[in-house]
């Protein structure tokens, strides 16, 4: 496994009280999936995403989406050169290992749209000509829920479930704000402590590795479960799709390859369902009045038993 420990060891030291959070980002990475940070200002999203961005070789991109931001600023553009007198490809912001998408809907939907193909397809089209992006890919995005009617964009359901995970960032603790304020009181010093603990060809062997992991006939039975689970439930208008019932096994791979197992568990697919399966579902008018969605996904893990006596 090269050296995950070490990335975890080294981002939990930059990142205090986000162990969940930086296994789902360490699981998007490896299974090429993305991931949508959500939380209020102030709450460390876009800190964690460039720590985790430059842990690794791999290059870095940042974009701060506005609502005067072009699809051209996002996969790039031809230019005419008056030099050379022919057009010149100038390459966007998503030609990179790595792109965080700070505050994306403050972006208009058709710069939004524009991330779509290189999301799903990890490919850019300029102009008529299609670009490969790097490989591995992957979309950190970040928006704040507090700001959603002043001057945003929701982002629409066939993008939300582009993204493999959708985390909601509460609060720290007593303990872990204590360690903040501390540790992270002078500005800009801990941003040094940053540095490369892998690199972008180990990164492609983990995922190949994790492609690897073995799922059990009877787990792939307990996630359709969970899946068709939500298509019946009275409050649930939308439910998963087919798209979701792969992402919560590739999620599952990955989550099982960073806990150094070959197989994945029960409590493997448990671990991983609420941030896959939270922004894929929509409740009805009705439900939304009086029921939580996490605690809706809860219920229906409680409900589907899990094949234990199969593991």
């Amino acid at each position: 496994m090269g050296n995950l420990a070490e990335v975890k060891t080294h981002l939990n030291e930059l990142v205090v009280g986000r162990e969940k959070e930086i296994d789902f980002m360490l699981i998007a990475l490896i299974q090429e999936g993305h991931v949508l940070l959500e939380s209020v200002p102030g709450s460390g999203k876009t800190w964690m995403a460039k720590a985790f961005a430059h842990s690794f070789e791999g290059t870095f991109q940042r974009i701060q989406f506005t609502p005067d931001v072009l699809p051209s600023d996002v996969t790039g553009i031809r230019f005419f050169n008056p030099k050379s007198q022919e057009f010149e490809l100038r390459p966007g912001a998503v030609l990179t290992n790595l792109l965080l998408a700070d505050e994306i809907n403050r972006a208009t939907p058709r710069t939004q749209s524009s991330l779509l193909e290189a999301m799903e397809e990890k490919q850019a089209t300029i102009d008529g000509e299609t670009v490969q992006l790097p490989n591995p890919f992957i979309v950190i995005a970040t928006q704040n829920p507090v700001e959603s009617q002043q001057g945003t964009f929701p982002l629409p359901a066939a993008q939300l479930d582009r993204f493999l995970f959708r985390l909601q960032i509460g609060y720290p603790d007593f303990d872990e704000e204590m360690s903040i304020v501390r540790n992270f009181r002078q500005n800009v010093s801990h941003k040094k402590e940053i540095r490369a603990v892998a690199s972008v060809e180990e990164v492609r062997e983990w995922s190949e590795s994790a492609k690897k992991v073995a799922v059990h006939e009877d787990i792939e039975k307990y996630i359709v479960a969970l899946v068709q689970a939500t298509r019946n439930h009275p409050i649930i208008e939308l439910g998963l799709s087919s798209r979701a019932a792969l992402a919560l096994v590739n999620a599952a791979q990955g989550k099982a390859f960073i806990d150094g197992r070959s197989f994945v568990t029960p409590d493997d697919v448990k671990y991983i369902f609420e941030p896959v399966a939270l922004h894929r579902i929509l409740l009805s008018a009705e439900g939304m009045l009086i029921h939580d969605p996490a605690d809706v996904l809860r219920k229906i893990v409680r409900t589907i038993a899990s094949p234990v006596e199969a593991i």
